[in-house]
């Protein structure tokens, strides 16, 4: 028998430890930073999953290109977004995901029903709910981040520290709070400049 994790955060640092250390040997050396990716099944808040992905310096080469001043490496856009693993309330995490509608539920935000963006945006009571079972969400992952640098999980499995750059496609710009937050501060100076030096063209 499976021991059940205590809360969804437990969940999450136990399931991306075991993510990473199946991240090929061969490509370790080559990873420079990890991205965990947020996302929502069809856009419903009560669905979310991050993504434990990474990118690469032969994905940085291949999209290269004349003038690039950063870009590449450290816009999203660029980077390798297809083929990992999910770890959330989602069908591909069946550990996971009843743990975490129990977590919401205890907390009192989850709400029953059918998705529908327009009547989230019309009921003040689902709306606050969304507002806050994304944050919640939000937390988890930024936690995960901090966790797997402070038990030097990030070290071990690439031989020295990297960051990891945190994102959710549905809030452009939450990126810099996010990774800032959820990393040493000499690990993301590169980032940090690159966004600075963006927002200043």
């Amino acid at each position: 028998m499976t021991d059940r994790p205590g809360t969804f955060l437990d969940h999450l640092r136990t399931a991306a430890a075991g993510v990473l250390e199946r991240i090929p040997e061969e490509l370790r050396a080559e990873v420079y930073t990890l991205a965990f990716n947020i996302w929502r099944v069809d856009g419903d808040d009560r669905h979310p999953y991050v993504d434990i992905g990474y990118n690469t310096e032969s994905q940085c080469e291949r999209e290269r290109y004349p003038g690039d001043d950063g870009e590449v490496r450290w816009n999203y856009a660029y980077w390798i977004l297809d083929g990992f693993e999910k770890l959330g309330n989602v069908p591909e995490d069946p550990v996971g995901s009843p743990v975490y509608v129990e977590e919401v539920k205890r907390l009192g935000v989850w709400y029953d029903g059918g998705f529908d963006l327009g009547r989230t945006l019309e009921d003040d009571d689902l709306r606050a709910r969304t507002d806050l079972l994304r944050l919640h969400f939000y937390d988890a992952v930024i936690d995960l981040a901090r966790h797997l640098h402070a038990d030097g999980v990030i070290e071990k499995t690439f031989g020295r520290p990297i960051p990891v750059v945190v994102f959710d496609m549905d809030c452009p710009g939450w990126e810099i709070h996010a990774t800032e937050y959820a990393n040493p501060p000499e690990l993301t100076e590169e980032f940090m400049a690159w966004q600075r030096a963006a927002e200043e063209l």
